[in-house]
């Protein structure tokens, strides 16, 4: 398949990129920098593109072709300064609903092309009917957990309103909240799918590794089954 990846240099996106190339896929990578991503992140089967996730038009533009494009957009790099990222998501929250707006609104041209948008955690339901991003109490308690300012808690919101535009629109849309706690590991291929409720493991925690996320991501590449519909894993 020919899949193309917003954010292919991240802590995801570069993993999605190495899971789906090792499975015989065409990818395309979209950098802020293309050209500094096509000098250094040379592999087969792999060509690299710019895009503005904000811009409806850029980002028609690069959908001929793809089959699939999976948008692990965040502002600025996370992958190699994650506290401007943290900054820019707590100055500007509302830049995840416009992004996925732009991706919606691209698709309008391109509609048989699938869209996966990796979002954030803070949306899914923590007990049936509560989500953690509609509390003040539960977000600080979970920010504080992992070692985020408080004033995070807007940038999980945006996440959640993100989810909300995907949820009004009748295009091929899927959502991945990844496990609350998700960070670089071990690709085992062995952990549980879920819906909107996080998937517990048996000491009650939500976790997965960047490398396992990215097996999840390319098994609903490959095998739709969340179309219009948001999935989450954990171990």
């Amino acid at each position: 398949m020919h899949i193309g990846v917003i954010g292919a240099t991240g802590t995801i996106g570069s993993r999605v990129v190495t899971e789906a190339v090792d499975r015989g896929h065409l990818v395309k990578g979209f950098s802020r920098d293309a050209a500094q991503a096509q000098r250094e992140e040379r592999r087969e089967n792999v060509t690299w593109a710019s895009v503005d996730v904000l811009d409806p038009e850029s980002i028609a533009g690069v959908l001929p072709g793809l089959d699939v494009l999976i948008s692990g957009f965040q502002p600025g790099n996370a992958a190699t300064d994650l506290a401007d990222t943290v900054r820019r998501s707590i100055a500007d929250p509302t830049v995840y609903a416009r992004a996925a707006r732009a991706l919606l609104k691209a698709l309008e041209s391109h509609p048989r092309t699938r869209l996966i948008v990796i979002g954030g955690a803070g949306s899914l339901e923590i007990e049936p009917g509560v989500v953690r991003a509609d509390s003040d109490e539960l977000l600080h308690t979970a920010l504080d957990q992992i070692g985020l300012p408080r004033e995070y808690a807007a940038a999980v919101r945006g996440h959640r309103d993100a989810l909300d535009v995907l949820r009004t629109s009748n295009r091929l849309w899927t959502y991945f909240s990844p496990a609350e706690e998700i960070a670089p590991g071990e690709r085992t291929g062995r952990f549980r799918v879920g819906g909107d409720q996080p998937v517990l493991d048996a000491d009650g925690r939500s976790r997965i590794s960047v490398e396992d996320a990215a097996v999840a991501l390319i098994d609903e590449v490959e095998l739709p089954r969340f179309v219009q519909r948001r999935f989450t894993i954990g171990y």
